[in-house]
């Protein structure tokens, strides 16, 4: 398969466990045919958000590690409290390769997460919140781990924003005050050598005590 059938092939799945083996089988081949071939920008824009918001002391979780992009470009940075969690037990050993993770955890996202609560400053998760992947509920744990004044910060495609429950269930949780949104950038191209038409926004997250 080439890329483009490879991001539709995910984004496809119907289960967790589904999801689980296709990146299993993607495993290998994730890190070239995402950032090599369509030249994938999400995690350095998403790094980018967050440093302005935690510091190099923070306690982070990467939700949806994958092969461990996002905590590559951390570490590059000097964050070194990292942990990360994901389904899939091809992309966690992969990202346990790069070396950058105190922990990983093998644990799937719109389910109960075993972290206690308030364990972490911030919570970053690129890839994840998107067609076939972790549901709008996800949000309820990860605000749950998260400490009050701590943040998460996550790409959305601009269109699943619109067209997906993913809205109203962002809106419901600031309304009641489990997070306010402080930052939301301008939308990008986040393959831009392989889909130009599409786009990221990153979604910055202050949680609230209201939980």
């Amino acid at each position: 398969m080439n890329i483009e059938d490879k991001v539709a092939w995910v984004h496809g799945s119907t289960s967790h466990q589904e999801l689980a083996e296709r990146y299993d089988i993607w495993a290998h081949d994730y890190d070239r045919d995402l950032i090599d071939e369509a030249g994938y920008i999400g995690p350095q824009r998403a790094v980018e958000e967050l440093t302005q918001y935690l510091s190099k002391d923070a306690k982070i979780l990467d939700a949806g590690v994958g092969t461990g992009l996002v905590g590559k470009i951390l570490h590059e940075q000097g964050y070194d409290h990292l942990e990360g969690m994901d389904l899939s037990a091809g992309m966690l050993q992969k990202a346990a390769e790069k070396k950058v993770y105190t922990a990983l955890h093998q644990q799937v996202m719109g389910e109960p997460l075993d972290f206690a609560t308030d364990s972490f400053d911030g919570i970053v998760s690129v890839g994840v919140l998107t067609y076939g992947h972790a549901p709008s509920s996800s949000f309820d744990e990860l605000i749950r781990i998260t400490k009050p004044g701590g943040y998460i910060i996550f790409p959305l495609i601009s269109e699943f924003y619109e067209t997906s429950d993913f809205k109203a269930k962002m809106t419901a949780l600031e309304t009641s005050g489990q997070w306010q949104l402080v930052s939301l950038s301008d939308p990008f191209q986040a393959l831009p050598k392989m889909a130009p038409d599409f786009y990221y926004q990153i979604w910055v997250y202050r949680v609230g005590s209201a939980r």
